[in-house]
């Protein structure tokens, strides 16, 4: 899979994304309820994760998690387990737990999905803007245990908008947490 990947900034000791979500959209008119419509281009990336968390398609997962396998064995941060973010919606299967686990098995790496725990509810965040999403996050997550004290984590998700809930999530890590290191590892990106 051919991937791109950027830097991300925030309070992670270090960050990277595999690529953006989408490669081109143009707009092309509103439909009946008045919302914008696009015809977009995801990368390819970005189709195989739309195809898992849309479609349902688990044939995906293993494409994903090799990209992030080999990109993290690239990138060499040093990790010793993984830590998937809390998912933003109820689903009878998780898609970025699938990949979480499939990347754990190759990359030899224990997966932690229960010591990062949502305490309130939160709306899905992808049309609110940076400040608004610091406020919903402000306190909707907890950690439960002491498992990842003195641990270097990949906090990983699979679509990073403007980093809130990277960076709410870090902080709670090191804060509460006492993570060593928290290197934030996101699948794609919105814009550039």
């Amino acid at each position: 899979m051919q991937v791109n990947p950027r830097p991300l900034q925030g309070a992670w000791d270090d960050g990277r994304v595999l690529d953006r979500h989408v490669s081109s959209s143009e707009f092309i008119g509103y439909n009946e309820y008045g919302h914008p419509q696009f015809d977009s281009t995801r990368t390819e990336v970005g189709e195989f994760l739309y195809r898992l968390k849309y479609r349902g398609d688990q044939a995906a997962v293993g494409p994903i998690a090799q990209a992030a396998c080999d990109f993290v064995r690239s990138w060499n941060p040093g990790v010793d387990v993984i830590v998937p973010a809390s998912p933003s919606r109820n689903r009878a299967v998780q898609p970025l737990f699938l990949i979480a686990d499939e990347l754990g098995r190759l990359l030899g790496l224990p997966v932690d999905k229960t010591s990062v725990r949502k305490t309130k509810a939160t709306p899905e965040l992808k049309n609110v803007d940076y400040a608004q999403r610091v406020e919903l996050l402000r306190e909707a997550h907890d950690l439960e245990g002491d498992k990842l004290r003195g641990r270097r984590v990949l906090l990983l998700d699979d679509l990073y908008q403007s980093g809130a809930t990277m960076n709410a999530l870090t902080h709670l890590l090191k804060e509460l947490g006492g993570a060593s290191a928290v290197f934030a590892f996101a699948l794609t990106k919105t814009g550039n």
